[in-house]
């Protein structure tokens, strides 16, 4: 079986405070979007080993055992059987881009594989497969706009439909890492919690719907911020650069023409 995990965009977000454990608190909107992965499982009986991966596509680099996939099966083979497979994932989501790619490949594995193998997985056991794997990860198991807080892996339920829209996902070629991202962010409480600004117009988001990332990896990579006023003068009604970078949005009312723009890493389509 195959499947196309789907990349997603933060619609704001907020480093509210430092943790105990030594993560921060968030809040932000997780909203899926079209730009995808391709993935294969197929159940095997001659390789010598019980898990078999296979690249194409963008370079994945380092050892099996840290790769997410990996350790997906790894986890459902403590509380299933599951039986030896030949995995094979075509990667063109960017990573280091704040689109959740990584994340992405391994819930809709652990979906796959459920429904593959009739493993009877609960909705709470595949859940808490996919938080052992990221904070974000779990969102994919559902794939549906949430409110997200807390370390980004706790969900609320949302209606929000931006269908009617169309929207440019950029890569500006730089690879934004997540650790160092949340170093340069000074944690603190919003005046207005992205729940409330998502139900003003779109047309107000400019002015309220802010990523506190933007002005740390702005001023570290000013092609991100350069990326994003470039959104605006093709005409978006909103631009905003996802997660801790690099990839930066727009959301236009018609199919845009990012002039300037294509000869980086994009996708163009409808909103979801």
């Amino acid at each position: 079986m195959i499947c196309f995990p789907n990349a997603k965009i933060n619609l704001g977000l907020h480093v509210t405070e430092k943790r105990t454990d030594g993560f921060h608190n968030i809040e932000t909107i997780f909203y899926p979007v079209g730009w995808n992965d391709a993935l294969e499982i197929i159940e095997t009986t001659s390789s010598s080993s019980e898990f078999n991966l296979q690249l194409s596509g963008l370079p994945i680099h380092g050892e099996l055992q840290d790769n997410l996939l990996y350790k997906a099966y790894s986890f459902i083979k403590e509380i299933k059987k599951v039986p030896q497979i030949n995995v094979y994932l075509h990667k063109v989501l960017p990573m280091g881009a704040g689109l959740g790619g990584g994340s992405s490949d391994a819930a809709f594995f652990i979906n796959l594989l459920n429904e593959q193998f009739q493993l009877q997985l609960s909705e709470n056991q595949k859940l808490q497969v996919a938080k052992k794997l990221g904070s974000d990860c779990a969102f994919f198991i559902n794939n549906k706009p949430v409110f997200a807080y807390e370390r980004g892996d706790i969900f609320k339920s949302i209606e929000l439909d931006l269908s009617k829209y169309y929207i440019a996902l950029i890569f500006p070629n730089v690879h934004s890492n997540t650790k160092d991202a949340y170093s340069l962010v000074k944690p603190k409480h919003p005046k207005h919690s992205v729940l409330e600004v998502i139900q003003q117009p779109i047309e107000t988001w400019k002015t309220n719907l802010v990523n506190d990332f933007e002005i740390s990896i702005f001023d570290k990579y000013p092609i991100v911020s350069t990326t994003k006023q470039d959104l605006y003068n093709c005409g978006a009604l909103y631009a905003c650069m996802s997660g801790s970078g690099s990839a930066v949005f727009g959301i236009f009312d018609s199919e845009p023409i990012i002039n300037g723009l294509s000869n980086f890493p994009h996708w163009i389509g409808k909103m979801i």
